[in-house]
């Protein structure tokens, strides 16, 4: 089913409403390989009792920020795993150069490459509009949109019928503006860092779901429906 020309080591990079964790997520479905988000292993690694796990939660709960060498280790414990054996999608993770970096030097000296990095192109007046419109339900979490997807019934959701729905603090529009921001700064310049070795593919984020994932498979040598 699948063609894929240097293997299924991604990484899914984007700014924050780009849509990576939703084609990561499709990826993982058609690869048949675990989609790792940074932010669900600190989460996971949370509930553990374990020294890395107190230290984790430690920061986490101070309200600070998990150094590089911390994520790192995360990172690698569990692409030693057996799961991601035939491969992995890192979503969220490198956010910086020096994490990218470090990532790098880590895989050449564990004899291990990544396959392909999968940067999503998105204006950000249309990450504006994508962000700012989306809410969920309070009760089962299932997200919609004021424009771009608004339940079958007005105020109730599709899912679990629930009416109840709530909006995001971090989904305001000065907030978005700055994580925009922050990502320009800290995390596209890691775009150059993976041309330069020959790892990167661009892809046009807008437009339906549907159509991105199409753009995304055959620029990584996928079949596709077309």
């Amino acid at each position: 089913m699948t063609s894929l020309k240097r293997g299924k080591k991604l990484v899914m990079i984007g700014p924050p409403g780009s849509g990576k964790g939703t084609q990561s997520l499709l990826l993982q479905e058609i690869l048949n390989v675990p989609h790792l988000s940074t932010g669900d292993m600190l989460r996971e690694v949370e509930k553990e009792n374990t020294p890395l796990a107190r230290q984790v939660a430690s920061l986490i709960d101070g309200g600070n920020f998990v150094p590089d060498e911390l994520i790192l280790e995360l990172i690698f414990k569990k692409l030693s795993s057996k799961e991601c054996e035939e491969g992995y999608i890192l979503d969220g993770f490198p956010r910086t150069v020096n994490q990218a970096k470090i990532f790098d030097e880590r895989l050449q000296k564990e004899g291990k490459e990544l396959s392909y990095v999968i940067a999503l192109q998105v204006p950000d007046e249309y990450i504006i509009e994508r962000i700012v419109g989306r809410y969920s339900c309070s009760k089962c979490g299932a997200v919609y949109h004021d424009t771009l997807k608004k339940p079958l019934q007005a105020g109730v959701c599709d899912v679990c019928g629930g009416s109840d729905f709530a909006r995001r603090a971090d989904d305001q529009l000065e907030t978005v503006m700055l994580r925009l921001k922050k990502y320009r700064a800290v995390t596209a310049p890691i775009l150059a860092f993976y041309e330069e070795k020959g790892l990167l593919v661009c892809v046009d984020g807008t437009g339906p779901i549907d159509v991105v994932n199409e753009k995304v498979k055959k620029m990584i040598g996928l079949k596709t429906n077309s």
